[in-house]
């Protein structure tokens, strides 16, 4: 039996750079009965004005949403555009919203409050919601520094896997934003509660194997994610001493050899942005006392096919996936020339994504694709 267009989860593309064009074609290509529309953006655009607009072009949806520092949508990695996907009820059942806001004053019950929020139209506690009947999306300002604040609160508080990632402004560094409830937000995250009415996964895909080599932070400033010391030795001096080069070349190995936190087998990707006075700083917060091992890069596209296809085979066929990449991850497809072999490999079903400035998944992670996958109904 054919499943019927109402069940289906739909896309849209706009390259137009004026507001209203774009937004008038993003209505066009959507069905209006999503319960959920997500959108990603440029921050090319004007942030309130977007925000407005895709509210009042979908009245009776959901409509949340970020800025990125570049779109993934139909075979493509776009630049100054807005990727949109509109979800039916049919397929994901209610959807709940929750906007958290001042992260720099981030406390557990602001989270618990926003839990709540999402919870009520279920008719359950927070606590109660079960991650094999529900998925969680979290979209965060990337400029923050509170993500890990944020999904550690999410951790203590709700089983539910929240995965996304953090809102980019094309590589500017200036000001990102989050978008519901036809508002542009900064210093703030987006929380996102549906009950799918279909299969559903998550994939956290990176990258990288392990080299044995380990240092352990052992003078760290986490709050701003910068590490003094490794091994109590001057941070930049051992990390460039275990890949066997000088100091003055360590950044032109940040790419391919950032650290992992290790789990197992599995690194949970931590990223050097630069060096300053002998201490790295990371794009995301190292613990002092944490055990990290220096990671070597492998090949993004072939890592990326493999993690889809396990999925696939766990679940069944795919109708749809999100796409939460880092832009680390996309400035080394720009490199190799593999941007259109990277965004080719979701063409099977239908996707967006964005280049992000880190990605949720247990935490906050960096170099790493994290994805919500939707299958055929349960």
């Amino acid at each position: 039996m054919r499943e019927s267009k109402a069940m289906q989860v739909e896309t849209a593309v706009s390259r137009q750079a004026d507001i209203l064009k774009a937004v008038a074609e993003i209505k066009h290509q959507l069905a209006s009965h999503s319960e959920l529309v997500l959108f990603f953006a440029s921050s090319s655009y004007a942030s309130n004005e977007l925000a407005q607009a895709m509210a009042r072009a979908f009245p009776e949806s959901q409509v949340v949403g970020c800025t990125t520092s570049g779109e993934i949508a139909q075979g493509e990695m776009l630049h100054n555009s807005v990727v949109a996907m509109g979800f039916p009820k049919e397929m994901v059942g209610p959807v709940a919203v929750a906007v958290v806001e001042n992260l720099d004053r981030l406390q557990s019950s602001q989270v618990a409050l926003a839990l709540a929020e999402l919870a009520e139209p279920f008719e359950i506690e927070a606590a109660a919601a079960s991650p094999h009947q529900f998925a969680g999306l979290v979209l965060t300002d990337g400029l923050s520094r509170r993500e890990e604040k944020l999904m550690e609160h999410l951790g203590d508080l709700s089983d539910v896997l929240f995965v996304g990632g953090s809102a980019g402004d094309d590589l500017h560094f200036k000001k990102t934003h989050v978008f519901a409830d036809g508002k542009a937000y900064t210093n703030s995250a987006v929380l996102i509660l549906m009950k799918p009415r279909c299969r559903f996964g998550v994939i956290k895909s990176q990258s990288f194997l392990a080299t044995g080599k380990v240092l352990v932070a052992t003078r760290v400033d986490e709050e701003n994610r910068i590490v003094h010391e490794f091994d109590h030795r001057p941070a930049a001096q051992a990390y460039a001493e275990a890949l066997g080069r000088p100091v003055e070349e360590l950044s032109d190995a940040f790419m391919t050899h950032p650290l992992g936190l290790m789990s197992g087998a599995e690194p949970f990707v931590r990223s050097p942005m630069k060096v300053e006075n002998d201490a790295v700083h990371f794009y995301c917060m190292i613990r002092q006392g944490m055990p990290l091992e220096i990671l070597q890069s492998t090949d993004i596209v072939e890592d990326t096919r493999s993690s889809l296809q396990r999925k696939q085979e766990e679940l069944g066929p795919l109708q749809a996936v999100i796409n939460f990449h880092c832009i680390l991850r996309t400035l080394e497809l720009q490199k190799q020339g593999r941007e259109k072999d990277y965004a080719e490999l979701f063409n099977p079903w239908k996707n967006i994504g964005l280049s992000t400035y880190g990605e949720a998944y247990l935490g906050h992670i960096n170099q790493t694709s994290t994805m919500l996958v939707l299958g055929d109904p349960s």
